[in-house]
């Protein structure tokens, strides 16, 4: 009887884990079929693509199946510098967004936690800028940096700029607008790691003679890091790829091109779609180098 019972007991057990596996599969059908036709597929063209040759007929824009692996040192070789240039702007930008965000998280998760009027009105603020195009927003700058603007004017007073140098084409405008329009990334997830920082934490290395400083190098940083990191990926991976700021249209110059900027220049008006492809494909695979080495470096390796 025991033994019909044990046995009835796992063929229970097996139905229930059968079920569960269903379910799950069901439950991530949707996302796989979303990813399989908007990342995969796609992505396999793009390689596809950047092996590429051209055309015999010598047509513009037209290529042929091939596996032109030189294709890739092609394009490191005409665009290297837009391509280090992409990752210096986003390095910095990123740096420059953490440095505005971590004190503004901080106020709002730890400093501002007993004043749930205050946390919301500030956290409204600081996802503001998500109400408006990303477009305007950079446009914004652009009327900001302007020639005739008085910021452009004021800078001028002070003997900053040299006669007939301006703020709009520089690194520095790009920088700017690019670290503006992806500070709510950096600061929303370390508010989220803030807001439950357990404060007795820091009471308690108050109360072993620590000060404000290493307290916070000890107990704030570490606990928020989680954070940091994934405000730094949704930073910095989106930077890397942007165009927009960069553009002539906007904030950059003829110098401050990045490869998102190649990128379009090459698919849309000169039709080289392999170099186009296989820049993409690098600035991918470049990102997820350097993506999962900050991670392994900073002890985090459960975001990935």
């Amino acid at each position: 009887m025991a033994f019909v019972a044990l046995g009835q007991g796992s063929s229970a057990k097996k139905t229930e884990l059968t079920n569960s596996s269903r379910v799950a599969f069901i439950l991530l059908a949707p996302g796989m079929i979303y990813l399989g036709l908007f990342f995969l597929t796609p992505f396999v063209s793009l390689v596809i693509t950047s092996l590429k040759t051209a055309s015999m007929t010598g047509e513009i824009g037209m290529y042929d199946y091939a596996v032109q692996i030189s294709n890739y040192a092609y394009a490191v070789d005409q665009y290297l510098p837009q391509i280090l240039r992409s990752f210096a702007y986003a390095l910095v930008a990123t740096l420059m967004a953490l440095l505005i965000s971590y004190p503004i998280a901080y106020f709002i998760g730890v400093k501002a936690r007993n004043k749930p009027l205050l946390q919301a009105l500030l956290l409204t603020l600081v996802i503001a800028p998500f109400f408006i195009s990303f477009l305007l927003r950079t446009f914004a700058w652009k009327q900001i940096f302007s020639n005739e603007s008085p910021v452009t004017q004021f800078i001028s007073s002070l003997g900053l700029l040299a006669e007939g140098q301006y703020i709009i084409g520089t690194d520095f405008a790009v920088i700017a607008g690019l670290t503006y329009n992806f500070i709510p990334f950096m600061t929303l997830p370390i508010y989220t790691s803030l807001e439950r920082l357990d404060i007795r934490l820091v009471e308690a290395g108050a109360d072993l003679y620590a000060n404000p400083a290493k307290t916070f190098w000890k107990i704030t940083f570490p606990l928020s890091l989680p954070g940091v990191i994934s405000g730094t990926l949704l930073t910095f991976i989106p930077i890397s790829g942007d165009y927009v700021s960069a553009s002539r249209d906007f904030l950059g110059g003829s110098d401050t091109a990045m490869i998102g900027n190649v990128v379009e220049a090459n698919f849309f008006r000169i039709q080289d779609y392999p170099t186009a492809s296989a820049l993409s494909v690098m600035l991918m695979a470049a990102i997820v180098i350097l993506v999962s080495m900050y991670v392994r470096k900073s002890g985090t390796e459960d975001l990935l």
